[in-house]
Parts: C-alpha cells; structure tokens; sequence
C-alpha cells in the first residue's frame, strides 16, 4: 500500500509521504553548451537555430549556461540547493556524434563524471535518453519519419545502459515524444521544423517503437528502473455543447493516448485510427511493433505546466484563426490556433491569471490528471518529472532575485499533488522545472524557468528566492497549504 499524506491541522501543513522524491531537472541542449567541444557533432536544434525566425532573438544553445565547463561549481549548488535528486538528459550527439557507429568516448566521460559528481554528493541521479537532440547526421536521412532511426535509438540506449546504468537507478526513455512528433512535424515550431500532419502520426510511432525498443535493450544490459516522461495534457472543452465535447475527447487521444495506449496497453485507440483516416491509412504500423512498444516500465513521468481548453473546428472558429502556429496549445494567446496535429480542434485562450508564457494557472487541474492518469493506469507508479513556471524575473538592487509569483505557483501545485495523492493516485516524487534559467527552445533566452538566476553574459548563478524556499519544502518534505 502506498504511505498515504497527511495534513498538519494546526499550521496547515501538507506532509508528503516518506520517500517522496524531491529534485529539479533540466536537459541537455538548455544548459550544456559546449556545441563543438569534444567531439559533439551537431543535432537538430543546433541546425534549426540557424534559421531566422525560427527562435526568438536569434538565439542559439551555442553556450546556453556553459554547464559543460561548469559542472562541478553546478553540482555544488545543487547540494547546496539540499536537492536529493537531478534530472537530466544525455546529448545522443555528443556521445554517438554521427547518430550510428562509433561512441565518443570523450562525450560519454562528461556524463560518467557528472553521475559520479551527483553520487559524491549524495544527490540521484534520473537519467532522460531522449530529450529532443536528435543527431544532425540522422535527419539527413529522415530523422524520426525513417523507422531506421528507431534502431539507431535502441543502439544508443544499450550503449547508455552499459556506461551508465549500473550508478543510475532510473532511467528514462523519451522526454515528451507528443513534442517532437507535433510541434515538430505537425506545427513546425521545434526542430526539425516540418508542418505536416500526416508526418507527425509516422514520428509518433516511430517514437513509440523507439521507447518500446530501447526499454528491451536497457533491461538487457543493466538493472536500472525503466520508465517515459510524457507532457499528458488535461484537456477541457470550451463549451458544453456535443461538439467542443468531441474535440475535447479526440485531442485527449492525440495528445494522450496516441502514447499510453501503446506503451501501457499495445494497442492504438480505434477512435484515433478512424478520426485520422483522412491523413494516413497507419500501414506504418508492422506486425509486432505493439507488442514490441508494449515493453513494461517500472514509473511513468508526467510533465505539467497548465491545462489546455479546446473548441471544435468550426467556421467560426476556423475564421478567427490568424498567425503562425503557437508554440504551445495551453497558452492563452489571442484567439483559436490549430491544435498541432489535428483539423478537428482548436485551442481556445483561458481566463487568468497567466505565467510570462501566457500559460493560465490552474493548479486543481492538475489534481485533475494526476487521478485520470491514475484511474485509467493504476498499475504504474507517477512521478511529476516536471512542474514549474516562467515569470519576467530580475535581480532586485539587494543582489537577489524576489521571485514571489514561482513560490505561489509551485505551492499551489505541490498542494494539488498532495490533494491527488490524499485521493489514491500513486504519486512518488517532484522534480521542479527547472534547475536554472536556460535556452528555452523556441523561445530562446527570453523566458525564465529557473530557480537559479542565470546572468547569461557572465554566467553568474544567483539562486532565487524560490530555490531557498523549495530548499526548506525538500527538508520539511512538507508544504504549506
């Protein structure tokens, strides 16, 4: 039975239950740097970034928070930051450059040693595969549109697994796949790029195949906890009538079930295949590919930032529609957008208040899909694998950054995971997003995640106030409610 919460009735306490995992995460092209450094041959995003227009500023993750230099003084603070646990992701790029063949062993010392740094310091590491650095040299080839790139990712897992796997206990195999297969082939605004529907249905089996694939090859090489970190969105209709109710049901299957169905059940929902029958017949999908995404995990990972409201796709809806595609469907934005992926539904903007993304803040929604995730899943243990907010943040004239906003959002929301928990959801453990400002993809530097503030000219790290106060909730394993 898992320990259940409990409430402090006298100071308004929420305790978590013993074990909790508490940590923060970040990923590797947001933080490394390092672009041309030993070996490291470029991915996707480094290519996409050359583009004008496509990130805001021009900016690039060239140097990003130049961790790659300055890992020791980063796992420093991270112990000063008293965090039991860091997630983070490994760079495909930098330890296989050309996606296949020979391993770098350069690259593959940089994460030996920043494993090692994390055990030293009693910190855990949670080890993510595949967060979104897909090699250069494998898009030249059709990148995740060519099935061959699924065995390349098994590939790279084994050789993870074999460096790695016996000093990490957890290790993850996709980081949002609904990203790289959506915002990455349906609207086009993450690398590499590509705006075609029919395209992100392929990507998203391929993906699927890949996670299924590479939790074989882990199982076969090293004792490591197996698990997928999926952005499941909380999806609510605009309106009570019977088609917003619809929409609302087809992009919980495009955006949700199109990945737990596979990986947790083997099969594609039967809805799923018929509303998309107008872009693709799925003959992607071979005999013995669902057995094979069917592999088991030991956790699931579940990503939350805000819910998202859609409307069906109407012509008055379709009417208001003007711009480029939004880099994300949750935010509260002008009007509808196309939701990436599909013709039959819209994102519509929510009330406030928002975040500096224009993502609304909803924390009972959050409650919301933690017991959803649970209901339709309750063999799976839940870990919030990310969780957090971007504000216009600054250093005050004390030195410091007063980041009152990030502590109110991170409260409420630790608060509705207790709440989830207090119900039954198997929710073992929160990892803050993130660990310091970074390269925010499309959005280059100019939205900040951190509880570490990042002078990007002189990367001096100032811990913000919300890092001393989550430091005192990871001690107390307790937040106020």
């Amino acid at each position: 039975m898992t320990p259940q919460p409990t409430t402090d009735q006298a100071s308004d306490r929420l305790s978590f239950p013993p074990g909790f995992v508490w940590g923060s995460a970040t990923a590797a092209y947001q933080i490394e740097g390092a672009v041309h450094a030993d070996g490291r041959l470029p991915s996707i995003w480094d290519v996409f970034c050359q583009v004008p227009g496509n990130v805001t500023g021009g900016d690039t993750g060239d140097v990003a928070c130049d961790h790659y230099s300055r890992m020791a003084a980063d796992l420093d603070l991270m112990a000063d930051l008293g965090l039991p646990s860091y997630r983070f992701s490994v760079s495909w790029p930098r330890v296989i450059p050309g996606g296949s063949g020979p391993v770098n062993e350069a690259g593959l010392d940089f994460y030996r040693r920043l494993v090692d740094g994390l055990l030293e310091r009693g910190i855990t590491p949670l080890l993510t595969l595949y967060h979104w650095d897909l090699p250069q040299a494998l898009q030249f080839e059709g990148g995740w549109t060519n099935r061959d790139t699924v065995a390349r990712f098994a590939e790279y897992a084994e050789v993870i697994g074999r460096a790695l796997g016996d000093r990490v206990p957890t290790i993850t195999t996709l980081n949002e796949p609904w990203c790289t297969a959506f915002l990455g082939h349906a609207s086009g605004v993450h690398a590499p790029g590509l705006t075609d529907n029919a395209t992100a249905l392929v990507v998203a089996h391929h993906l699927n195949l890949a996670h299924g694939r590479a939790v074989r090859a882990l199982r076969s090489v090293c004792p490591a906890q197996l698990s997928v970190t999926l952005n499941l969105a909380e999806v609510r209709p605009a309106g009570d009538s019977e088609a917003d109710l619809a929409a609302a049901e087809h992009v919980d299957r495009i955006a949700n079930r199109i990945f737990t169905e596979p990986m947790l059940r083997g099969s594609y929902p039967a809805e799923l295949l018929a509303e998309t029958k107008h872009l693709s017949d799925w003959a992607f999908v071979a005999d013995g590919d669902l057995a094979e995404i069917n592999a088991g995990i030991d956790l699931l990972g579940v990503n939350f930032y805000a819910p998202s409201a859609v409307a069906a796709a109407t012509p008055e809806i379709r009417a208001q529609v003007t711009g480029r595609w939004v880099n994300d469907p949750s935010q509260s934005g002008a009007g509808p957008s196309p939701w990436p992926g599909t013709d039959l539904a819209y994102s519509v903007p929510q009330p406030g208040p928002y975040t500096a993304m224009g993502w609304p803040i909803v924390p009972e929604a959050f409650t919301d899909l933690l017991l959803r995730v649970h209901r339709d899943y309750p063999e799976i243990g839940l870990v919030v694998t990310e969780n957090g907010a971007a504000f216009d943040d600054a250093v005050s004239a004390d030195g410091r950054v007063h980041d009152a906003d990030r502590i109110d959002y991170v409260r409420r929301h630790l608060a509705a995971v207790h709440a989830a928990i207090e119900r039954g959801a198997d929710v073992r453990g929160y990892y803050l997003w993130s660990l310091m400002d970074n390269f925010e993809w499309a959005w280059g530097y100019s939205k900040r995640f951190g509880m570490v503030y990042v002078d990007y000219p002189s990367q001096q790290r100032i811990p913000k106030d919300s890092a001393l106060w989550f430091r005192d909730v990871i001690a107390a394993n307790a937040v106020e409610s």
